[in-house]
């Protein structure tokens, strides 16, 4: 199973990022799909996931920022992130998971800066 995430990068307080998550190897629409980011000397947190059924949930600091799509027939899972703060700025990693199974993108960098 591989998950390879593309999108990140640098950019100012206020703007927007989409991030994009390609997974292979599994039937994606079985799963459950999502993101979750660490910044420095922080636990890895939830950013957003959406269910096989295209139920959503969000962290609390996202506050209607953030949208997570997906494609089951593209096997992509996507964030669309706006109005991104310094705060926002993390590692993030695609997660796709049901039952006992779950992987991990290796990450993509989001920074928020002037």
């Amino acid at each position: 199973v591989q998950l390879v995430e593309s999108g990140g990068g640098l950019v100012q307080p206020g703007g927007s990022l989409r991030l994009s998550c390609g997974v292979s190897g599994i039937i994606s629409g079985f799963y459950g799909m999502g993101w979750f980011r660490q910044a420095p000397g922080k636990e890895r947190e939830l950013v957003a996931y959406i269910s096989n059924i295209g139920t959503t949930t969000y962290g609390d600091f996202v506050k209607g920022r953030f949208t997570v799509s997906r494609d089951n027939v593209q096997d992509t899972v996507s964030l669309r992130m706006n109005n991104l703060q310094p705060e926002d700025t993390a590692v993030y990693y695609c997660n796709v998971g049901r039952g006992g199974e779950d992987y991990w993108g290796q990450g993509t960098q989001v920074t928020v800066s002037s």
